[in-house]
């Protein structure tokens, strides 16, 4: 589904223990905001970043989100496994109530699908080790700027657990299918220099330019022609799985589309001016 967007300068914010959320003249940060848990995803965490996207995501005056995370340490580890212990725990008193496995089509799956779906870019700004569904969820969002401390590791068969959170889907359309096996089967840690070489990282800054390099980058996106990055996203995601003459007519379906946006007319008279365009978002 494509949500219309529109320009409207508003400040709006609120904060949670978990979860810290800001918009203001078309751009939303999301903070994931437990650093003493390295910011781990309990129950009230995962409730809060899934409902933050979505807000995000159907918000018309969102252009661009940035997600991050409170601290140097990490930018999000995964599920929280203290709590995860007591949910196993739960689960061997009460067998088949599958109350621990519920989270992943509860939180994950639509926390996921609602970064990868909706119809405006997505940053991530990783400032410190993403691993586990902190991972999966930096690898759903469209770039990925990290900081030269930060690092990645999948780390779900570190605790026999398999890929969630869209990391099958997302990890080998970015690193491939050999590597996505390896990095899987066999977890390690992957400092930010190597995760720019595979495909991981869009861009490493210095730790310290990290806020004010991925700010900068969101807002430019936020600042976009909002109908075109849309059909980009709808584009790529839709030529993973069909074939080239499926994607050239979802190409020229998507391109009318783009075409016969404001911001396309504003392109190109901005172009015949030699001047610089304002977009839209529409």
């Amino acid at each position: 589904m494509l949500f219309e967007t529109q320009t409207i300068d508003r400040e709006e914010s609120f904060m949670a223990d978990t979860v810290l959320y800001e918009a203001a003249d078309g751009l939303a940060t999301i903070t994931l905001n437990r650093p003493d848990a390295m910011n781990a995803l309990n129950t009230e965490a995962k409730v809060a970043l899934r409902d933050a996207v979505v807000r995000a995501a159907e918000d018309p005056s969102v252009r661009a989100v940035l997600i991050t995370g409170t601290g140097g340490k990490a930018f999000c580890v995964g599920q929280d496994l203290k709590e995860h212990v007591g949910l196993l725990a739960a689960d061997r008193e009460n067998p088949g109530s599958g109350g621990t496995w519920n989270t992943v089509s509860e939180h994950y799956n639509p926390l996921v699908t609602a970064i990868a779906g909706m119809p405006k870019p997505v940053v991530a700004a990783v400032n410190g080790v993403a691993a586990g569904a902190g991972a999966s969820i930096a690898f759903a969002c469209d770039l990925r700027i990290v900081a030269d401390t930060a690092a990645f590791n999948t780390s779900f068969a570190g605790v026999a657990l398999t890929a969630d959170s869209g990391a099958s889907w997302t990890l080998p359309r970015l690193v491939g299918h050999a590597k996505a096996t390896e990095l899987l089967m066999l977890p390690q840690t992957i400092p930010a220099a190597q995760a720019l070489e595979l495909g991981l990282a869009t861009k490493v800054v210095a730790a310290d330019d990290l806020p004010q390099t991925a700010s900068t980058i969101a807002r430019m996106l936020a600042e976009g022609p909002t109908v075109a990055y849309a059909a980009i996203k709808e584009s790529l995601a839709y030529a993973a799985d069909h074939s080239l003459v499926e994607s050239l007519a979802k190409e020229d379906e998507l391109q009318s589309r783009a075409g016969a946006s404001q911001d396309h007319a504003i392109a190109v008279e901005a172009f015949l001016k030699k001047e610089k365009p304002r977009y839209l978002g529409r």
